[in-house]
């Protein structure tokens, strides 16, 4: 059953769920917000906007200076539809065009610029407009959201995430992703003060959410309204 839509006044839960890349934060996150009636947001996929954004006004992402024009300029919002969060440009959410490969390639270039994070934090945190979350991403418990009291990181060993990988039809080198990610200068990716970590290289995206799951229900009673039962 999903947690009470929080009272007037009330500060939204967020669940934090960082990690290296394919250790299945975002198949995860959509499972823990399912089970909790939560609202799902992809962070990674606000980046990947930009990028596509990027590409298609012609930006050199070589030149800093460009892309952090666009991204002060550039008209967004913010929509929920059935409980996922889409970040909008010019009222257009580009779904399908931020899923592809020349998006994926440049998304990692834009996303390095601390001026862009900085946009960005601001962004992901008035997610909490439409109420208790579960977000996911690189920063959420570090940066963006570093006052939650439910971090979570998520990991596996470099063999199983190129596994995963190579079965989505994905050829990335993992371990340079990872040296990018933790040595990058605006909120690097590391586990955030006080999170839980799960290795969850042996374990199906059904056991690593239910952990989650179960971590989390046994601390809402804490939280007045909390509703604790099982789905």
């Amino acid at each position: 059953m999903s947690h009470p839509v929080p009272r007037r006044g009330e500060t939204p839960i967020v669940v934090a769920i960082d990690g290296t890349s394919a250790s299945g934060k975002s198949t995860n996150a959509r499972l823990v917000a399912a089970a909790l009636g939560f609202v799902y947001v992809d962070t990674g996929a606000m980046y990947r906007t930009l990028a596509w954004y990027c590409l298609r006004r012609g930006v050199d992402l070589d030149d800093r200076k460009a892309v952090i024009g666009c991204c002060r300029k550039w008209k967004t919002s913010l929509e929920c539809v059935d409980r996922q969060v889409r970040l909008l440009v010019d009222r257009y959410h580009p779904a399908r065009e931020i899923r592809t490969a020349e998006t994926s390639a440049a998304t990692p270039k834009v996303a390095a610029i601390p001026q862009v994070r900085a946009w960005m934090k601001t962004k992901q945190r008035e997610c909490l407009q439409f109420g208790n979350l579960v977000m996911e991403g690189r920063d959420i418990g570090s940066n963006v959201f570093p006052e939650t009291d439910y971090k979570f990181y998520l990991d596996a060993s470099l063999q199983e995430r190129t596994r995963r990988r190579t079965a989505e039809g994905v050829q990335e080198d993992l371990a340079a992703r990872d040296r990018r990610d933790s040595l990058r200068a605006a909120a690097p990716l590391m586990i955030p003060l006080g999170a839980r970590v799960i290795n969850n290289s042996n374990l199906t995206p059904e056991e690593t959410s239910g952990r989650i799951i179960a971590e989390i229900r046994a601390r809402l009673p804490a939280r007045p309204g909390a509703d604790t039962a099982a789905p």
